[in-house]
């Protein structure tokens, strides 16, 4: 198996400090991901508002295919983490090469059907004009991206399962830093290269990422870090596919749901016109290091939860998941007040058009106060996801978004919809007639964002609640009992554990 220095047991021991032994890397990594992500948007806003404007509305879009690999790898940290925790460390590596296959298919599928379909894309989020020209030349590139996102992710989910944060998280470092320092020849046209703009954002992107998928690979078949990829295990394994797919289906559909809330809001501020488009771009990436925080935690939480379920430590599962969730909210809730002090310097880093900052600050100070309790739902989320339960933590983001946000949103930001129902005589007959009209409120686009922090608000009520309830502290696998014997023979078990 290779040398486990790297792995986090967090079944014994004190948990505050195993947790953020655990969660650091994580949230490092999660930083300096983000980090490129601004890094972007820095450059492409020395291009023009429109360029700011279309890297604004593929970033729901990406999203979108990304939060396809964290679900289709969701339940890989929740199979590894068990199978780590009950012994079964060959049963782990088995998942591990499933894990990539799946990965790589989906993936390729994903690539070819969306650039087939990438003009009806662009067109149904909102994109026009010049704006969906920098978007088109962006996305382009980016679906070429897909089946290394994929890969890197699965590489990621696997050593997380196996309690190892840390080598994925210096990886990220590597990557993002390639990209960051790439970022300006491409988009910009420094030295001999051409001024690509949205374009040369997508390409430094397709380079980092190539970079780390590849290293991460080499680092899954050299088996040195808490499991190893096996060349043989790549053969399809019914059995380990079926559970990966049943559990992580649902980890998907979230990520769908997220993701297509995002395109929506998108669509809803596109509305409005490039400046509120900027600032919602803008300003979703300033909130995206809240999601960074609070990701980071959740998956440290899922893996946690997982190692202590399948050593059948349900109550020890239940108290990593309670101090995490609440060391989030704490840190979130400072962070968020101080993004609220100072939203104009935050928004006027990446962009010197007054009416984009304004439209920023607007959004900061209504959404900023909200992010402890879009962290604390996040980390509750992933205590589920590393239980197995991947299908209630799918049920609160499908609560959160198009219960709450999305319809909040439209009766805030353009008035409540009235119907009234009357009538008219055709000849001797009386005719029903509806009428439909909007009344009411009519915030404009700062309705969208009272209803991004009502929902977080609401959505986070629910959370708890089911927390509360106990349900999720079932594992999803059956302790064979062999799990030392698998290990010591490197074969797959022949049983049906997972």
């Amino acid at each position: 198996m290779g040398n486990d220095d790297a792995r986090i047991d967090m079944t014994t021991g004190a948990i505050p400090p195993r947790l953020f032994h655990l969660a650091w890397p994580l949230v490092l990594g999660n930083l300096l991901q983000t980090l490129y992500n601004l890094a972007d948007m820095f450059w492409v806003g020395r291009v023009s508002t429109e360029a700011v404007a279309a890297v604004s509305l593929m970033f729901p879009l990406s999203w979108l295919f990304v939060s396809t690999a964290m679900g289709l790898t969701a339940a890989t940290i929740a199979l590894v983490s068990q199978h780590v925790g009950a012994g079964n460390d060959r049963r782990a590596d088995a998942i591990v090469a499933q894990t990539c296959l799946l990965a790589t298919v989906v993936s390729v599928a994903l690539a070819i059907l969306g650039f087939a379909t990438r003009h009806w894309l662009l067109f149904w989020i909102g994109a026009r004009d010049a704006v969906f020209v920098e978007a088109l030349a962006y996305i382009e590139v980016i679906f070429l991206t897909l089946p290394l996102t994929f890969l890197f992710f699965a590489f990621r989910s696997s050593l997380q399962g196996a309690g190892d944060t840390k080598t994925a998280m210096w990886l990220v470092a590597v990557s993002a830093g390639l990209n960051i320092v790439i970022d300006p020849f491409f988009i910009l046209g420094w030295g001999p290269f051409p001024a690509l703009g949205t374009q040369g954002a997508a390409v430094a992107t397709l380079i980092a990422r190539l970079f780390a998928t590849a290293i991460g690979i080499w680092i899954l078949v050299k088996g040195d870090w808490g499991v190893q990829l096996h060349l043989r295990d790549l053969r399809p394994d019914p059995e380990i596919l079926r559970k990966l797919i049943d559990v992580g289906y649902p980890a998907t559909i979230d990520g769908w749901a997220r993701s297509f809330a995002a395109v929506a809001m998108a669509a809803l501020v596109a509305r409005f016109g490039p400046a509120a488009t900027a600032a919602y771009g803008i300003g979703v990436r300033l909130m995206s290091v809240s999601w960074t925080v609070a990701g980071a935690v959740g998956q440290a939480t899922a893996t946690g939860v997982g190692q202590n379920l399948g050593a059948g430590a349900p109550e020890r599962a239940v108290a990593v998941a309670r101090v995490a969730t609440l060391a989030t909210m704490g840190l979130l809730g400072v962070a968020g007040g101080l993004v609220w002090l100072f939203p104009a310097p935050a928004i006027g880093v990446f962009i010197d058009d007054p009416a984009t900052i304004a439209e920023g600050v607007v959004f900061l100070r209504i959404v900023a106060l909200s992010w402890a309790f879009f962290g604390g739902l996040m980390v509750i989320q992933g205590a589920f996801r590393g239980a197995g339960h991947t299908k209630a933590a799918m049920a609160l983001s499908m609560l959160s978004r198009w219960v709450f946000r999305i319809p909040l949103a439209a009766v805030l930001a353009f008035g409540a919809v009235a119907v009234t129902v009357g009538g008219f005589a055709v000849g001797p007959v009386s005719v029903p007639a509806v009428d439909v009209g909007y009344t009411g409120l009519d915030w404009g686009v700062a309705g969208l964002w009272w209803a991004y922090a009502a929902a977080a608000v609401a959505s986070f009520v629910v959370g708890v609640g089911w927390f509360l309830r106990g349900t999720w502290t079932e594992a999803v696998i059956e302790d064979s009992g062999d799990g030392d014997a698998d290990a010591r023979e490197g074969s797959v078990p022949e049983t049906t554990d997972d």
